[in-house]
């Protein structure tokens, strides 16, 4: 009775002993997929404010936006301090959607909205999303 008693103790040993291993090593893959799928969120967003950063150029949004200096229109900060405040979204009024929260005297809305409408009227949500991102990398 002993030895029946013993055996099924070491029995019992060797199986949490394996199930324990094998616990570990699953551990370690979700840690690995987590990791992994980190890093690819990182990289898009790294390139999906490249693209932002490359659309607002060739857009000639630099024109008129500066990231810290007031020219024809606010600088890149001040949009992004006011759209953060009032809770605004960038790509909404990119599609026209919502009015101008930053800059509202009349004939600024006007000469924005004649430019929006010529410069990126043919972008996709996607393109104006990456505008938005890089924008909002711009602390």
């Amino acid at each position: 009775m002993k030895k029946s008693v013993l055996v099924l103790g070491l029995a019992a040993l060797f199986f949490a002993s394996c199930g324990e291993k094998k616990k570990e090593e699953v551990k370690k893959e979700v840690e690995t997929t987590v990791e992994t799928a980190k890093e690819e969120v990182k990289e898009a967003v790294v390139d999906n404010v490249e693209l932002g950063k490359k659309l607002f150029t060739d857009k000639t949004c630099a024109t008129c936006h500066q990231p810290d200096t007031k020219v024809i229109g606010p600088s890149i900060k001040d949009i992004n301090k006011v759209y953060s405040e009032q809770n605004g979204n960038i790509v909404k009024f990119l599609k026209g959607e919502s009015p101008a929260i930053v800059d509202t005297d009349p004939g600024q809305v006007a000469i924005m909205k004649a430019n929006l409408d010529s410069f990126v009227k043919d972008l996709t949500g996607d393109e104006l999303a990456a505008l938005s991102a890089y924008m909002r990398s711009i602390k």
